[in-house]
């Protein structure tokens, strides 16, 4: 049985540039799949097709058991989606944007106020709760944003790049957000240039490269894929690094690596502590004095390196055509509230929100 989130041979192209090349995506209910990829891979172009934005040109997809193509205006209810931009009316004060969507979503005015103050609250914004968005800073709009998304509680969630311009702390405090709302049943298609933000809440991992997933699981199975553990060093003197080199290559499962300009030297190793425990012995025994040693496992950054193996040849945003078939969803955003169309209209320049998309429902 297809999962929440399911795709099979989605095709997207804009003109010589295929963004989405056979996608196959099949998320679970209740679960996180992280979507990583570097820049141009068609991360973005897949959210837009599996959020009713873009239609594919050939392949089929369903959210929540609802297929996308047939059946767009019922995805839209079912889903929330936090895109690249921040996508807040900045005329509009934080209360008046959330209340906004939820009366877009058909909420009535007292439950859409009552939580308008609930999200405000979740994403400390309510000491700005009255003051026009424009005077937000960039983490503030992001975090209202995020918050605009989750005005009915959808049963599924679409956010991509949810923490770019965060701080730490506000990071962190979306971490928890997010691990909530998967607690109490949400799915969650994320995609994220953060490979920690994947590696702590992804339960599953896709890597997308020219608009294929090239490769597909758990964390611990993809740093499976680069090898195992790694003892790294760093020498006191630079003259030590030659013969660190020659320690490590007697213990090591391969080639030892030097990064001279941090008298670093790491080399793949099997046998866990008691390996470094040896190696640290005859370090000493030969004199060389190390300011640092540690045993590591591969991070999911040794996995997205081995595995694309290359920086963006392309720009996403180009190639992802925020063209017509964009700026018509936005135009939805149009109806009894004046404002939301501008909201609606500044999306299409990077991902049109799910509440403007249901304002083409909300709002005949």
């Amino acid at each position: 049985m297809p999962g929440a989130i399911y795709a099979e041979g989605l095709v997207k192209t804009f003109g010589d540039v295929r963004a989405l090349d056979g996608v196959d995506l099949d998320v679970p209910e209740g679960t996180v799949l992280g979507m990583l990829g570097p820049n141009g891979a068609g991360k973005t172009t897949a959210v837009r097709v599996l959020t009713t934005l873009l239609k594919p040109d050939r392949g089929r997809a369903e959210v929540a058991g609802i297929d996308v193509l047939r059946k767009p205006n019922e995805v839209r209810r079912s889903i929330g989606l936090s895109g690249q931009f921040a996508a807040v009316d900045e005329y509009l004060t934080g209360r008046e944007n959330l209340q906004m969507v939820g009366q877009l979503y058909q909420m009535s005015g007292r439950a859409a106020k009552a939580r308008a103050g609930e999200l405000l609250e979740r994403f400390h914004l309510t000491d700005a709760a009255d003051r026009p968005a424009k005077t937000y800073s960039g983490g503030m709009r992001r975090r209202l944003d995020l918050a605009a998304a989750l005005v009915v509680s959808p049963p599924v969630m679409f956010m991509d790049e949810p923490t770019t311009g965060l701080d730490p702390r506000n990071r962190q405090q979306l971490w928890e957000v997010i691990r909530e709302l998967v607690a109490g049943g949400t799915t969650l298609l994320l995609t994220t240039q953060y490979l920690e933000e994947a590696d702590h809440l992804a339960h599953d991992i896709a890597v997308v490269d020219h608009g294929r997933v090239i490769a597909r699981g758990t964390s611990d199975q993809l740093k499976a894929r680069t090898g195992g553990e790694r003892v790294e060093l760093v020498v006191h003197e630079r003259e030590h690094i030659a013969a660190a080199q020659q320690v490590l290559r007697g213990f090591g499962k391969g080639e030892a690596t030097i990064e001279e300009h941090i008298r670093k030297v790491t080399v793949p190793v099997t046998g866990g502590a008691k390996l470094l425990a040896e190696v640290i012995r005859e370090l000493d025994s030969r004199g060389i004095e190390i300011d640092d040693i540690g045993l590591r496992r591969p991070t999911l950054d040794d996995v997205f390196i081995s595995l694309t193996g290359h920086a963006a040849e392309i720009d996403e945003e180009a190639a992802d055509g925020d063209g017509e078939d964009a700026t018509k969803g936005a135009k939805g955003a149009k109806g009894k509230t004046g404002k939301a169309g501008r909201t609606g209209k500044k999306n299409a320049e990077g991902t049109e929100s799910a509440e403007g998309a249901a304002a083409k429902e909300g709002t005949k």
